[in-house]
């Protein structure tokens, strides 16, 4: 059988754009395509699918992953072969089981963070006393800590396993969420912000990981839409039981508000009770006293790990239960080529944000009832989801990111300027409602990110800490976002819409910078690659101490 070099093998990155052109060039190969395997006994062809052809490839691989303790190492197999429609049929099983309580979690997370925009169409400012700046003061303290703590979280959940570390994030923060029932003032009522943002800092990222030891490259940007499809669903199913909750106003002498803490705060205790039964470890872990059969039949465990391996084969160079050490971490910081997506995540996100905190108080200030406002944003959050996961899906069939994510700025663009120049806002009570409504249906481009700073970032130990990272630089532009609005420029803030719309065409910009700088950097790595022999690649492949995406054969996805 003719063989391909062991540098033309080695690529890991997921997407068709990041396989060395080599590979492509010497063998006249097609470049991978997700959902299809071949044998490594039947032609050069095989090797587009699976790396591991080369036994020199898969030798190397077999030590890494010894060295790493792998969980997963017992069942890689470089000869094994499945069909498309045996590949179908895990995919199906792993939405099934991972994908779906995926999605619960989320839920529970945007339960218990996001009520407090429902609590304040009720009489919760006017209860605490509390000012419109006050409400301000507390998203801040809120987003202040979830930043504080995301990566300090992530390095929690590499150590013991995020299986372990989100249930237990789950429960404490479900009671905290449960004790605003209790808010007296200003002081508990920031202080219970502090509290919640640090118990669900770092969830994100933990999920986000938990999910890509199931999932090849492709396959989590349109999975990560259902994630965040979960935000809608909950804006959706949160704003009923508000609406229902709220007609317990008076019921045993408590607000609505307070009701509202108190149940929603419930649902998602009993969620992450829950999880601790249903987050496995990894997919040759899901044997346990409850669950004696598992998930898989030996067949099926040997398709799920080995299809991710063959993916990106440097998900096995850690074990899931392994802390990142300080070195790991301060190189995974200092990745500068990852800098540009994590710039997007603090002001790609901005436009949209200062509406999305007041969309309750405005609809409130435009005379809808409490009732009412549930009902009323419920049409965006529809539209929302449509938008993302139409957005994710365009992403994934054009295999692009920069092009089609910068989508997003395009559509609040236009929204965002008759904010700042309409001069009936607020004064036409339905066109202002319609003008919200349509901002915030906007095509989501979160999940297209998060997939993107994960392949980019080429191994376990990188994802965890660039996942936190991007996710902080998300909570930094919420924190910006929450603050645009301030008490002295409402009720239409002029100002503060003025500099949303300079804020939206700075992210545009930013987009297509990050696409060309991706391009230039991919450029400047195939010249040195191409420039060098055979036995130079070899040597470097065997001996660099380039790690993750610093390496010379790794192309970054666009």
């Amino acid at each position: 059988m003719a063989s391909v070099a062991v540098e033309d093998a080695l690529p890991t990155a997921p997407q068709a754009d990041t396989v060395s052109i080599q590979s492509i060039e010497k063998t006249g190969n097609k470049p991978p395509q997700d959902g299809v395997v071949y044998s490594s006994n039947d032609s050069d062809d095989s090797l587009a699918g699976n790396i591991f052809a080369d036994p020199e490839v898969a030798a190397y691989y077999r030590a890494v992953y010894e060295n790493a303790k792998y969980e997963c190492r017992h069942v890689f197999d470089p000869a094994a072969t499945w069909s498309e429609e045996e590949e179908k049929r895990v995919i199906r099983k792993l939405d099934l089981r991972v994908c779906f309580w995926a999605c619960t979690m989320f839920f529970a997370l945007q339960v218990d963070r996001g009520n407090l925009t429902q609590a304040v169409s009720g009489t919760f400012l006017k209860d605490l006393h509390l000012t419109t700046n006050d409400y301000n003061w507390g998203n801040t303290v809120f987003l202040f800590s979830f930043l504080l703590a995301e990566l300090p979280s992530q390095l929690v959940s590499k150590k013991i396993g995020p299986d372990r570390w989100i249930p237990t994030q789950m429960v404490l923060w479900s009671i905290v969420a449960m004790s605003q029932a209790a808010l007296s003032g200003r002081a508990s009522f920031l202080a219970t912000r502090a509290l919640l943002a640090v118990l669900e800092g770092g969830f994100i990222p933990d999920l986000v990981l938990w999910l890509s030891y199931f999932y090849t490259g492709r396959e989590l940007p349109i999975r990560l839409s259902f994630f965040w499809t979960a935000l809608s669903v909950t804006t959706i199913v949160t704003s009923l039981l508000a609406f229902a909750i709220f007609h317990l106003e008076g019921v045993h002498g408590l607000a609505g508000w307070r009701w509202l803490f108190l149940l929603e705060g419930l649902i998602t205790l009993l969620i992450g009770i829950a999880s601790f039964f249903l987050m496995p470890a990894s997919a040759v872990q899901t044997k346990t006293w409850f669950r004696p059969k598992g998930w898989f039949a030996d067949r099926e465990l040997t398709i799920v790990v080995n299809r991710v391996l063959r993916d990106d084969p440097r998900k096995g160079d850690m074990h899931n239960r392994q802390a990142i050490t300080p070195k790991r971490l301060w190189r995974s910081i200092y990745d500068y080529d990852l800098w540009p997506i994590y710039a997007l995540g603090l002001i790609c996100f901005i436009p949209q944000s200062p509406v999305t905190y007041y969309q309750t108080l405005v609809l409130r200030s435009l005379n809808f009832s409490t009732l009412n406002v549930q009902l009323l944003v419920i049409p965006s959050a529809v539209l929302h989801i449509i938008t993302l996961l139409s957005i994710t899906w365009i992403s994934g069939k054009l295999n692009q990111r920069a092009l089609v994510a910068v989508w997003q700025n395009f559509w609040t663009l236009p929204c965002v300027i008759a904010l700042y120049t309409w001069p009936d806002l607020i004064k036409n009570q339905w066109g202002t409602y319609a003008l919200i409504t349509v901002l915030l249906s906007y095509p989501y481009c979160h999940a297209i990110n998060v997939a993107w700073v994960s392949a980019n970032s080429n191994n376990v130990g990188s994802r965890s800490v660039s996942a936190a990272l991007y996710n902080m630089m998300v909570q930094c532009g919420s924190i910006i976002g929450s603050n645009i609005y301030r008490d002295d420029d409402k009720p239409v803030y002029r100002r503060g819409n003025r500099n949303l719309v300079i804020i939206n065409i700075i992210s545009i910009a930013l987009f297509f910078f990050t696409k060309v700088y991706y391009v230039w950097k991919n450029k400047i790595r195939e010249r040195k690659w191409r420039a060098m022999s055979h036995e130079e690649r070899i040597h470097y492949i065997q001996t660099t101490t380039d790690t993750a995406s610093r390496r010379l054969d790794f192309r970054f996805v666009h």
